[in-house]
């Protein structure tokens, strides 16, 4: 498995792929030449990082996975370009290899979607292609694997049936990279890649394993292939595996073999036998059928398109289309297209065909008169003043977890919390009530950059659903202290021209003796301090951190 390079802009929690394209590779793909394909690729929802003379660095939404590789963005221009409109169609033969599923690893990872593709011509890009779409969708559906983990094996040196099974932790083979045999306890102790992912498979008694008919090992997964599977430039049919603990497995691996069958793989079946006998055959390719009217296309965009226009729109961006009346069209949603979940994502599909460049600007119909929102005239005077002692704005999400919030800061859970009604993530549970644990969060994802790192955020918390500002700060270093802290909390209610005085704080995220609270007019509007060594470990940061975090609601009128 390969890793893969990742945009920096807030993207730490929820990274956006920056993939490179071969040129050579990506003007095959697509039938036309470079210079057209850099022009137009932005309009389909994508920022060119950097072009060099070889290749292309694009980066795309996480909404389109599908895009990530070579193969998806070319099936994706060729539509864009007029070159090959409308759905994609890959034909899928029957095969006589299956995997089946024991009832014991059910209640560790019990989602398996699997695949054969055979006839691949790989390359040395190819190849790279290959394993940077796996690792770039291990990020974008897969929640870092956790969600969703993909194998990808050379079938020549295997034998089906397959199985996919839980066996005991002393199970030793040869892992990838390796060439001798590890069991699996050591793979997470020793292997970078068991190291790195262990926290996947903690606390279970048995650990998922996919098994040939001779008993050879294709994947521990999510941690590490099988050596014995490796693909090389030899190699020409695969089997795919594709674990994890939700529906997203079926995507990730409409993802895949869709990609493979670009480069003119054949796809076939393979049956899934679940442990009550329930058997399926994948992948699943057929297309989803939505309904999508011209007086929605209207409301949403403000104009007037014919329903011809409409099914050209689609058939640019690779969808099936077909006018069922005057009224209505018959959209065919592909099966490697995740995003769509709601027909306002047609009609932005149907905006990026149609070309926002082309779209007439129009003058409103109303007039108001705009003015500074009391909030931005606050935010502005705060930056500027934070900005002049020396820290860098941060702008962190507002989703975290109670362990985040409250945990890792020592502080005691309040009843106050926002939650997320059906969170995608442990990590993203409720709304934030402070400002200062994800400041340290950040902080924790950059200790590869050099010290004194000193940073702010005036952004939104929230307590009972009711949204407040705040103003945080941190500061990290060796020689980071409480009279560091103090001077940079005078200085600034000195520039904002607010009275205030400091009294003795029991906020337990701080050391005391080294920790005060905010008063103005006499309320409670703050704290800062040293934050306490729990805290530092709980962040696991190496050095001393202080910090303040002051309450502006009062302040904005």
């Amino acid at each position: 498995m390969f890793g893969v390079k990742l945009a920096s802009k807030r993207r730490d929690e929820f990274p956006m792929p920056v993939i490179t394209l071969q040129y050579d590779d990506l003007e095959k793909l697509t039938g036309t030449d470079k210079e057209t394909i850099i022009k137009r690729v932005p309009m389909i929802g994508a920022d060119i990082e950097r072009v060099e003379d070889e290749s292309i660095d694009i980066e795309f939404f996480p909404d389109r996975p599908d895009l990530y590789s070579v193969e998806g963005a070319a099936r994706a221009m060729r539509g864009f370009l007029d070159l090959e409109t409308g759905l994609s169609e890959y034909e899928v033969k029957p095969s006589d290899v299956s995997i089946s599923v024991s009832e014991d690893i059910l209640r560790i990872r019990p989602f398996l979607g699997s695949a054969v593709i055979r006839g691949v011509k790989f390359t040395s890009s190819s190849i790279k292609s290959l394993m940077d779409l796996q690792e770039d969708l291990h990020w974008g559906l897969g929640r870092n694997r956790k969600k969703v983990s993909i194998g990808v094996h050379d079938l020549s040196n295997v034998k089906p049936p397959f199985r996919y099974m839980a066996v005991d932790p002393s199970f030793e083979f040869v892992p990838l990279d390796y060439t001798e045999k590890m069991s699996m306890t050591e793979i997470l102790e020793k292997h970078p890649k068991g190291t790195r992912f262990a926290h996947l498979v903690k606390g279970f008694d048995k650990y998922p394993i996919i098994l040939d008919a001779n008993d050879n090992v294709l994947s521990f997964p999510p941690i590490i292939n099988g050596t014995l599977t490796s693909v090389t430039e030899q190699t020409t049919d695969l089997f795919i595996d594709v674990t994890g603990l939700g529906e997203a497995v079926y995507t990730a691996l409409n993802i895949v073999v869709t990609a493979l069958a670009e480069r003119g793989g054949q796809i076939e079946f393979v049956k899934v036998i679940r442990p009550d006998g329930e058997e399926l055959a994948l992948p699943d390719l057929e297309p989803k059928s939505r309904f999508l009217t011209k007086a929605e296309v209207k409301a949403l965009l403000g104009m007037e398109l014919s329903l011809e226009e409409i099914v050209k729109q689609l058939e640019r961006m690779r969808f099936g289309a077909e006018a069922l009346d005057e009224e209505t069209v018959e959209v065919k949603v592909p099966a490697y297209r995740a995003d769509i979940l709601h027909n306002y994502d047609l009609v932005e599909d149907i905006a990026k065909g149609y070309g926002y460049e082309n779209i007439k600007v129009r003058i409103p119909e109303t007039y108001t008169a705009g003015k500074s929102h009391p909030i931005s005239r606050l935010r502005s005077p705060v930056n500027e003043i934070m900005v002049g002692l020396g820290y860098y704005e941060v702008m962190p999400f507002t989703l975290t977890s109670e362990k985040i919030n409250f945990e890792n800061m020592r502080r005691q859970k309040t009843d106050d919390v926002t939650y997320v009604l059906h969170p995608i993530s442990e990590d993203q549970t409720m709304l934030r009530t402070a400002l200062l644990p994800n400041l340290l969060e950040i902080l924790a994802l950059n200790q590869h950059r050099e010290l004194p790192q000193k940073i702010f955020e005036f952004g939104e918390v929230v307590h009972n659903e009711t949204t407040g500002q705040h103003v945080a700060a941190v500061s990290i270093h060796p020689q980071a202290n409480f009279t560091e802290v103090y001077e940079i909390v005078d200085a600034l209610m000195r520039e904002m021209m607010l009275p205030y005085e400091i009294k003795g704080s029991e906020d337990p995220a701080f050391l005391e003796g080294r920790r005060a609270d905010i008063y103005v007019r006499g309320k409670k509007l703050g704290s800062f301090g040293e934050f306490h060594p729990e805290v530092i470990g709980n962040f696991a940061l190496g050095y001393a951190v202080v910090g303040f975090e002051l309450d502006l609601n009062d302040l904005i009128g």
